[in-house]
């Protein structure tokens, strides 16, 4: 295979009764992971303002920028305190928390009438990937209603054109203790450590799931779909 295979990895900034977002970190650490098996994967990450006009605008440019086989998202469950690995996203947004800006919407659904969308079988495969690095990490309907859930929606949108991800993900991490290296491993609250090793290896699957998808590409086989 002589093309490269590309990732982009994405994160939330603070919004309102957040203001310190693990995600930036997780993002930072884990697009900047050297491993052999990675040789031949263009790493790249993306920070979302909070705000459904920022993810409107920006996914796009980025899939059209990147063209990323794969696309990992990761956003802040801020009353969770394990690895929450959404199934799917829900048709409903919010019309009481405003985002960043301060914006709330209007309307209850993303698109009206429409039932939820789900990421797809992989996701299972994820789950199991997170809980053999010893976190705890379970599979999620529920993805909320806020920011998280929009990107989501959008995210499988995508997947379902054309030229889009081969494989999109949503993962929603618990906020981290405030002093990281002052708590053990194996002990309740995750650490930006053990969310790094989870992301690392749901990364590794997703990685090998697009490699195998392209191979099925080259030799003639039965793709989900072809991407450039």
């Amino acid at each position: 295979m002589n093309r490269k295979l590309r990732v982009l990895i994405t994160g939330f900034g603070p919004f309102p009764g957040a203001p310190h977002n693990p995600t930036m970190p997780l993002v930072k650490r884990l697009v900047q992971l050297r491993r052999p098996a990675f040789d031949d994967v263009e790493l790249t990450s993306h920070i979302f303002h909070v705000t459904y006009r920022t993810v409107d605008r920006e996914l796009p440019e980025l899939i059209a920028r990147v063209r990323p086989h794969v696309l990992l998202m990761f956003g802040l469950a801020s009353r969770t305190d394990y690895l929450r690995i959404e199934s799917r996203a829900r048709n409903a947004i919010t019309t009481t928390f405003p985002d960043a800006d301060r914006s709330v919407a209007i309307k209850g659904a993303i698109v009206p009438g429409a039932a939820a969308q789900i990421f797809g079988p992989h996701t299972a495969k994820l789950v199991r990937a997170a809980r053999r690095t010893g976190i705890d990490a379970r599979t999620s309907r529920d993805a909320g209603s806020y920011l998280c859930n929009y990107l989501s929606w959008r995210a499988i949108e995508a997947v379902n054109e054309t030229a889009g991800p081969r494989f999109a993900q949503f993962v929603h991490v618990p906020p981290l203790p405030r002093d990281d290296t002052a708590r053990r491993k194996g002990t309740p609250r995750i650490t930006l450590e053990e969310l790094v090793d989870a992301g690392e290896a749901m990364l590794m699957e997703l990685v090998r799931l697009a490699r195998q998808d392209m191979h099925r590409d080259l030799t003639g086989g039965q793709p989900r779909r072809e991407v450039s």
